[in-house]
């Protein structure tokens, strides 16, 4: 092709884009129309619902339209009949499980290690029993020892010990989810994309991951770390304010979620987002302006 005839093609092609303007604003209007399933369903923590009982707390949630609860695992197993009587007539649902298991799966110590397969299962049948979507889970924090190194060996061990671990979740209609955290709390998973290779390679449909939006700053992008995980992997969110983990909204123009939430409405997310985080300000004031912020950002995206 000559110079003269490449100028009169572009403007053809040009000329082509200009004349249908309507056929662009309604491709784009069509996407928009496609319902994948995606849903907005905020959680909180035990210790961000404000109240004393279990019923107070559950009225508060449903009071702001939150529409999940998560019990800490000691919490869950030994207050299981007191919440599940205040769940009762509800429409709120338990969503995840945070920890509470003793000991943990890559100690090196047989005693932390068998503390951990004790609990873990103790509250894995809670979960289950309860309607939980999964029990999260670290495989080591920075500060427990004794732990077992960080190389090869460890990762296909701790790989079979989750497929087992999955298998027993599944058998209780739930699941065990893996949450990545920071540098300064966790040595050994730190990014989602990690964490989803790590349910890979458990070969368990009972082994999920999550992702925190505070701990994601260890992250090059938001959107891209949740889409390594997917539907197939992703089961849990976990939200908090980026610099002081605290409300969202509480620090400002930091507090953007809405390259996350892009990825999540894209896979057609429908599980929960879950508040874990402390208060700067009153309470009473700044976590319902937390739970307006977020919709706000969910609807930007």
């Amino acid at each position: 092709m000559n110079r003269k005839e490449f100028i009169k093609t572009s403007l053809l092609g040009a000329a082509a884009v200009a004349a249908a303007p309507s056929l662009l604003a309604s491709c784009a209007s069509d996407s928009k129309k496609v319902d994948n399933g995606a849903c907005l369903n905020i959680s909180f923590q035990s210790g961000k619902a404000l109240g004393e009982t279990y019923a107070e707390k559950l009225d508060y949630c449903e009071s702001l339209g939150v529409t999940g609860f998560e019990p800490g695992g000691w919490e869950l197993v030994n207050q299981y009949d007191d919440l599940a009587k205040a769940l009762e007539g509800r429409s709120i649902k338990v969503s995840a499980i945070c920890a509470g298991f003793e000991g943990f799966i890559l100690a090196d110590d047989p005693v932390q290690k068998e503390a951990f397969d004790t609990s873990m299962r103790r509250i894995i049948e809670a979960a289950g029993q309860i309607g939980s979507t999964g029990v999260i889970m670290v495989p080591a924090f920075s500060r427990q020892e004794p732990c077992k190194p960080n190389n090869q060996e460890t990762y296909d061990y701790l790989c079979e010990q989750l497929h087992n671990l999955g298998t027993f979740a599944l058998e209780h209609g739930t699941s065990v989810i893996l949450e990545p955290l920071n540098r300064a709390e966790c040595f050994y998973l730190r990014l989602v994309s990690a964490a989803a290779a790590i349910c890979r390679d458990s070969q368990s449909s009972g082994v999920k991951c999550m992702g925190d939006f505070w701990h994601m700053k260890e992250e090059t992008s938001d959107y891209a770390a949740l889409m390594s995980a997917g539907t197939k992997y992703l089961q849990h969110i976990h939200i908090a304010s980026r610099l002081n983990r605290c409300n969202p909204g509480e620090d400002g123009e930091a507090d953007n979620y809405i390259d996350g939430f892009h990825a999540l409405k894209e896979m057609g997310y429908n599980k929960y987002i879950s508040f874990e985080c402390g208060n700067i300000g009153d309470p009473a004031v700044a976590i319902p302006a937390a739970v307006e912020l977020i919709r706000n950002q969910w609807e930007q995206a």
